[in-house]
């Protein structure tokens, strides 16, 4: 079999060099990190043969994990909290979703500073409040009045933000003009080339809406952000808006290709005119109040998924759990209603189970250690992975 390296070497070309290394870099940091960054082998290592994968079908974020997690302002101008990447989202048993999210938590588990029996805790309590949301069989959202614990605190806190802060943090104003800062933390600057190639994309898909006047580029640049997809071509765009200087909007344009786990699926998926729209489609669905501005474009044989760049995006700084496990617990019980209310929001579509189907499932939980097992034997093989990549990047 190919080694860790050749298979990580492997699925990463392609990808811009620069934002390669970086990423590369940031997987040294912690085996959560590497977790984070390798999404493909977890799908590479899943069993053909398990009991886990004859779960209900369901619309699965992929790439489940504690970090893909967090705030948004919807389409409906209303702020939420809720899975956020879909990049890897297809059809597949919900039992993939758990095991990736329950392997997270306990590799995750060391930079939290929490111990193996406090993580298998944590573990307990996702399966227990997943299990309870899925028989209540009631899609539900969590928002400022709903949210509980460090989520309420994070969502209180976004009253704090407003737009022109963001946009001081993030580009530079000159003569009632603004213009994108590059940092080479957020930000890489982009070829005349590639400026050319994205104002015309914007240009196209701006002429289809009703003000195109808002959809103006001022400014682009690469966007550095996340760690997975770092390397796949990504852009931040500053465009009028309302109005210069302070009421300009900021827009993330992201390339997006098949998902790492399509090479595994047993379950035929729908057929999508492109990537992007599976994206889209799936978040759609999931959350059932996408993000503003969320669209699929296609332009140049590229698909790309766009959105609006929020000042309240954000997610919940685990590390501040203050060794209060409680205060963790509370975080992990909102995660797994959202993953179970996500399922059941799209339960019934184009193959996904319906919804007395995953209730039903969990009217038992036999599958619960299986699971367990399966997250506790992978995360140590994450461990092992993780010192193998530590020891060739330092070569």
């Amino acid at each position: 079999m190919t080694n860790v390296i050749e298979r990580i070497q492997h699925f990463n070309q392609g990808r811009i060099p620069e934002l390669l290394q970086l990423k590369y870099k940031n997987m040294q940091a912690d085996p959560f990190a590497f977790f984070r960054g390798t999404c493909h082998l977890f799908y590479e290592d899943w069993p053909k043969e398990s009991v886990l994968n004859t779960a209900p079908a369901v619309w699965v974020c992929g790439d489940l994990h504690l970090e893909n997690f967090g705030s948004y302002k919807g389409d409906n101008r209303l702020v939420y909290f809720d899975i956020n990447d879909f990049d890897e989202a297809v059809l597949a048993p919900c039992t993939w979703d758990l095991a990736r999210l329950l392997t997270s938590i306990l590799v995750g588990a060391r930079s939290l500073n929490v111990n193996e029996s406090e993580a298998l805790c944590l573990c307990n309590c996702f399966l227990l409040k997943y299990t309870d949301a899925l028989q209540q069989g009631q899609a539900r959202t969590v928002e400022r009045d709903t949210a509980i614990g460090m989520v309420k605190d994070l969502l209180a806190s976004l009253k704090q933000r407003d737009r022109k802060k963001f946009l001081d943090n993030r580009t530079e104003e000159n003569a009632g003009k603004r213009k994108l800062l590059i940092d080479r933390k957020r930000t890489l600057p982009v070829t005349k080339a590639e400026r050319v190639k994205v104002t015309n994309l914007l240009e196209h898909w701006a002429d289809q809406q009703p003000n195109p006047q808002f959809f103006k580029l001022l400014d682009v640049a690469h966007r550095i952000a996340g760690t997975g997809s770092l390397g796949v071509e990504r852009y931040v765009i500053l465009i009028e808006g309302k109005g210069s200087p302070n009421r300009n909007y900021l827009l993330d344009l992201k390339a997006e290709f098949a998902s790492s786990l399509q090479p595994y699926l047993n379950l035929p998926q729908p057929h999508w005119s492109h990537q992007a729209q599976r994206v889209v489609a799936i978040q759609s669905r999931v959350q059932g109040t996408p993000p503003a501005l969320l669209t699929a474009l296609e332009f140049e044989g590229q698909t790309y998924a766009l959105r609006e760049l929020q000042p309240i995006q954000d997610r919940v700084n685990l590390k501040q759990w203050n060794g209060k496990l409680r205060r963790l617990e509370k975080v992990i019980e909102t995660m797994a209603k959202l993953v179970a209310w996500g399922q059941l929001r799209s339960s019934g579509r184009q193959g996904s189970a319906i919804a007395d189907e995953l209730i039903d499932f969990a009217s038992t939980t036999e599958w619960h250690q299986p699971l367990l097992d399966y997250a506790h034997a992978y995360s140590a093989q994450v461990e092992k992975d993780y010192t193998t990549f530590c020891a060739a990047f330092k070569n």
